[in-house]
């Protein structure tokens, strides 16, 4: 052979090698990346190639699925009550992919799970269609369908926990929307998404107000601070006289503290400052506490921290670097003071628990289409804010605030409800409507089976008329009288 050739072969050699090796690479070394990336749509293909498992609330499946026309996806989903459960379920969209637990437990839902293999296997060998698994939820329809019926047409959310275990009950949001609208791939879809989008409909309705939205808590917040007093010893005794003048100036400013309305607050106990709600007493005891010992017991509650219910709920905040001034303002959840609905049920959950605070959870289990357990979820203790004895002793005051104070529209008959009423300013110089708070537990002779908590965002409501224990209250009886009813 001569030179030139040779040469020629050569050069062919080295790029059938380069090819083999590029060949390996891409089967063995990028496989599992190709196969799962978003723009393979042999993927989207495959995963509504077959239905998905259901996701189950007491027994019964909240969504669906039917055979479509006119497309490589073969089924899409659909939901019952939709606009109510949309929180839970979130979409599975052929179009615009999952979101919380459509998203969080998609590969189980479609039967990729690598847990769900035999199953896979099983059904490969006797021919069978493959089945996704089913995702059992921990919520209660009876105490979602009472808080999404309670916020009705106004914008705000509600969640209900099981304090002796951390199940949430409910997690509603409003306003809301159907996950079906948008389960195609349609120009009908398209039109519903693009109507749902946040730049077109400023309510922002795919939003999950109880885990995304971190609101201003107000007076809320006081629970906390008063957890902080009983833990340091700052006021062993919650009916003993506290020193708090009325009205209170923080070091660190001129412009003094002040409580709403003529409320008498100058050196009241620690109930009684619960019960009117008194800015005073409970601002000066956060400056006197200080810094630190606010942001360890916010911190033991949960705040500053991202919570996974499997959802991702996002972090409450207590700020970590603050003046005198700012502290006592933070203590009566003003100035950079924020928390989910999620994190505030947190906080009376911790409470009517006796101190023991439970991790927040919305699956119990993961079922395989034979109907086995694949997972089961144990609860789990994620702290303790309070001793019992100072659990109790809080406890007892938000039963006051009930029975006595500013809670009485969540009075139910023959149960203990204990619960906090909050009025959260916001916006430049307080000048948008304050959103309306109501954090609470039902408690009866077997321990305390729910707490709750709703905010309502009521612009269209009298200023005058917002308040936690006007608008939110109500919502929170209802949840709670469903729970206990069920």
């Amino acid at each position: 052979m001569n030179k030139p050739l040779r040469r020629v072969a050569v050069f062919c050699g080295l790029l059938v090698l380069a090819l083999l090796l590029r060949v390996n690479y891409v089967q063995f070394v990028q496989a599992g990346q190709l196969a799962n990336d978003p723009k393979n749509r042999r993927v989207a293909i495959n995963q509504y190639a077959q239905p998905r498992g259901d996701i189950i609330v007491d027994g019964k499946a909240i969504t669906g699925h039917t055979e479509t026309t006119g497309s490589d996806f073969k089924y899409k989903r659909t939901y019952t009550d939709g606009a109510m459960w949309a929180p839970v379920t979130g979409h599975a969209s052929q179009a615009y992919g999952t979101t919380f637990l459509e998203g969080v437990e998609d590969k189980f839902l479609t039967g990729d799970d690598d847990r769900l293999f035999f199953n896979r296997t099983i059904d490969l060998l006797t021919g069978k269609q493959r089945q996704g698994g089913n995702v059992v939820t921990t919520l209660n329809p009876k105490a979602q369908k009472a808080a999404f019926t309670g916020l009705g047409d106004k914008k705000g959310a509600v969640v209900a926990l099981d304090p002796q275990t951390g199940a949430i009950l409910a997690m509603a949001s409003t306003p809301s929307y159907d996950p079906s609208t948008i389960a195609g791939n349609s120009l009908t879809d398209q039109k519903n998404w693009i109507a749902l989008d946040k730049k077109n409909n400023p309510d922002d309705p795919t939003q999950n107000r109880a885990l995304r939205i971190s609101y201003p808590p107000g007076s809320t917040f006081k629970l906390v601070t008063a957890a902080a007093a009983l833990e340091n010893g700052k006021y062993p005794d919650i009916d003993a006289k506290t020193t708090s003048p009325d009205p209170y100036t923080p070091q660190g400013t001129t412009v003094p503290l002040r409580n709403e309305g003529h409320i008498k607050c100058k050196d009241v106990s620690l109930r009684d400052a619960l019960k009117v709600s008194c800015n005073t007493v409970f601002g000066k005891l956060g400056a006197d506490l200080g810094e630190k010992a606010m942001l360890d017991e916010a911190e033991k509650f949960g705040f500053n921290k991202e919570q996974f219910v499997p959802v991702r709920a996002a972090a409450s905040n207590f700020d970590t670097d603050m003046s005198t001034d700012k502290v006592a303002q933070s203590s009566i959840g003003q100035y950079d003071t924020a928390a989910t609905p999620l994190q505030m049920a947190m906080v009376a959950s911790a409470i009517a628990n006796n101190g023991v605070l439970m991790q927040p959870y919305e699956v119990d289990k993961l079922v395989a289409p034979n109907l086995s357990t694949i997972s089961q979820t144990t609860p789990k203790e994620m702290s303790k804010p309070l001793s019992p004895e100072n659990a109790q002793k809080l406890q007892s005051m938000m039963e006051t605030v009930v029975n006595d104070g500013t809670g009485k529209n969540a009075k139910i008959a023959g149960v203990r409800v204990g619960g906090k009423t909050g009025t959260a300013q916001h916006g430049v110089n307080n000048d948008k409507a304050p959103y309306a708070w109501f954090v609470s537990y039902a408690m009866t002779d077997h321990g305390s089976p729910v707490a709750v908590a709703v905010v309502v965002e009521d612009g269209s409501a009298n200023r005058d008329d917002i308040s936690g224990g006007g608008l939110a209250a109500p919502i929170a009886k209802a949840v709670m009288e469903a729970v206990l009813n069920k």
